[in-house]
């Protein structure tokens, strides 16, 4: 049975109000009179995954739902979204599985919509440089991802178990960019990065500078048996950024949504997101990974009726 989320009653009710007229028969009327419902779509970097995969869910949904005004919002990642989705400040957001509470509560204000791909954990260090294996990080300088993302709460929970915690590191909380760009310039010796494959600026660093990528496989039991089921374990293979093939940590990722967005709406854009899967996966290849039968695979966060419905004529 696909689960359920419940919604607010009182901000259901007002927002239902509000945008019915610009959700009923989205899907066949070019001319809906009124406001323009506002989606703001709270991704992360701009040359990471989220922000490619959001820039063409924006375009979609602006081509095909009649009276809809879709946006892309760049912010830190999978903690922040799911605050902004959480608070209203944003209507969509991604966000890494690990992020999320283990128990939403009865009346959580996030739902998913699917479970789009997984992410990798990425430790990465400069080819020349003394940093071999996630040991060799002990007192070196290391970002840890930005402030508010999921890759530094991924990253922080893999230094503890693997016994670098507390001052094992230096931890810097640089985003993604800014994260090449100090491993570039010498300021840090590695840094964090949890995304889909491949992800653009890893792929840059690594076509114009020696660029190592190292292998996480040993931690992730310890990670599982200290932190829960949702780490697996996925390879990254040479192929990706012309590195030596790793075995890394995986993290499933969510698309998220306000609970209190009205059914019809949610509705369409659930259907949107997995009909034009093709388009996505031109915007990022991580984006064709998904499936109706692998995307109701939430169990951490309970589906929107709005995308129960969908699914349920899909008959994924």
């Amino acid at each position: 049975m696909l689960p359920v989320t419940r919604t607010w009653p009182g901000r259901a009710a007002a927002l239902l109000a509000l945008l019915l007229t610009a959700t009923v028969g989205l899907a066949g009327c070019r001319d809906t009179p009124g406001e323009p419902v506002t989606i703001r779509i709270a991704t992360g970097s701009p040359t990471a995954v989220y922000h490619a995969f959001g820039e063409s869910l924006a375009a979609i949904l602006n081509r095909e739902l009649p009276g809809v005004r879709a946006s892309v919002v760049v912010t830190a990642a999978s903690a922040e979204n799911v605050r902004l989705v959480a608070s209203g400040e944003a209507e969509l957001g991604f966000t890494q599985a690990d992020i999320l509470p283990t128990d939403p509560g009865p009346d959580p204000r996030v739902a998913a919509i699917a479970r789009v791909y997984d992410d990798q954990l990425h430790l990465v260090a400069s080819g020349g440089g003394p940093v071999r294996t996630v040991a060799d990080l002990r007192g070196r300088r290391v970002s840890v991802g930005a402030a508010g993302s999921g890759t530094e709460i991924t990253a922080n929970r893999l230094l503890d178990v693997a016994g670098l915690g507390g001052d094992g590191v230096q931890r810097a909380r640089l985003n993604l960019d800014e994260s090449v760009a100090a491993l570039r310039s010498g300021r840090i010796d590695a840094f964090f990065f949890s995304g889909g494959l491949p992800v653009r600026a890893i792929a840059d660093l690594a076509s114009g500078s020696p660029t190592r990528v190292l292998d996480l496989g040993d931690l992730i039991e310890p990670l599982r048996e200290r932190y829960g089921e949702v780490y697996v374990s996925r390879d990254i293979p040479r192929s990706v950024y012309g590195v030596d093939p790793v075995t890394t940590v995986a993290d499933p990722n969510f698309l998220v949504v306000r609970a209190d967005l009205p059914e019809p709406l949610v509705r369409n854009v659930t259907r949107l997101l997995m009909e034009r899967r093709s388009e996505l996966a031109a915007a990022h290849p991580a984006a064709g990974r998904m499936s109706p039968r692998s995307a109701i695979n939430t169990s951490l966060l309970p589906l929107h009726p709005g995308a129960v419905a969908w699914y349920r004529s899909a008959k994924p």
